[in-house]
Parts: C-alpha cells; structure tokens; sequence
C-alpha cells in the first residue's frame, strides 16, 4: 500500500463565485503518483469552499462560467441570497467577529465586511469539501464527461485557496 500526497494552490477573482476545472491537474498528479490502483481524494480545507463532480459544459458566458455553473448559481442565489449586509444572517456573531480580529493571520482581515461571507459558508455546507474517486489502471474513473470543480463560494476578496489530494493504493 503506497500513498501519495500533493496540493494545488488556486486564485480566487474575489468579486463572484469561482469555479476552477481542475480535472487536468488532478489527472496529473495521478501520473507522478505512480500509483496503479486506489482511491483519489480531492478535498478543500476552507469552510468556504467545495470540490465537486459534474458534467463539462461546453458552453459559456462571457465571465468564462459554463452554462451549468451559471444556472448553479442562479438557483443558489434564490435559496441562499447573498450576504451583503451584517442584517441579512445572524453569522457572524460578535463573539466571532472578536475571535477572527484576535488571530494573527493575514488570511483574516480585519475589514469587517470581508466576513459577511454566511452565504458561502453555508453553500459550501450543501456541496461538502471533498470528492473521492476509483483509480483503476492508472486511471480516474469519471466517465467521458465527468470533471473536477473546485468551487470558492466566497465572493468578498481574492484569495490563494489550497486543494488538498491523496491518492492510496497499489
């Protein structure tokens, strides 16, 4: 049994929710993992971001988004509107708000409105922050059509975001 660990690192546009098709890099990673047969977990360590497993769509809108995406987030922003003010969801409360401005960490800013953020919080909730896939002979196990999201449901700034991948197996 051999494992097998590597991370991508992935921008976010900050000013919408990000999608980013990582399928290619997914499959290479596979191949330096020299790893034949096993299970490839992709797996976000943010709260408010998601791997997903969907259909590519050919089709796009002119911000780059495919067709599935757009009416993704069309749907989600009727059942989950965006948090524009600190009045639209009880998160954050000022106990947390406290918390995040006594961390040390330039990941969390102290411009408050950066942390309206409930809305992908609790998208990314839905979704879940990993996704597990069959590797057989070398290969991922997804269909002709099947590829790999990794969705920033956080639309307040940009940011670096970690994708983690395990691969074990023989």
């Amino acid at each position: 049994m051999a494992t097998y660990y590597d991370q991508l690192i992935l921008t976010s546009n900050g000013t919408r929710v990000t999608y980013h098709n990582i399928t290619s890099q997914i499959r290479d990673i596979v191949k330096k993992s020299h790893i034949t047969n096993g299970i490839c977990v992709v797996s976000s360590p943010h709260t408010t971001c998601s791997v997903i497993f969907e259909e590519f769509v050919h089709d796009k809108d002119f911000n780059g988004d495919e067709y599935i995406q757009v009416d993704l987030n069309r749907i989600l922003n009727k059942l989950v509107p965006r948090q524009l003010t600190e009045s639209d969801y009880l998160y954050p409360g000022q106990e947390h708000v406290d918390f995040l401005h006594g961390l040390d960490d330039p990941n969390y800013p102290t411009d408050e409105a950066t942390i309206l953020n409930a809305d992908a919080h609790i998208r990314a909730s839905f979704f879940g922050s990993s996704e597990s896939f069959v590797l057989k002979d070398k290969e991922l196990l997804t269909g002709a059509v099947g590829y790999i999201y990794y969705i920033d449901w956080d639309q307040n700034r940009v940011r670096d975001r970690k994708c983690n991948v395990m691969i074990v197996g023989d």
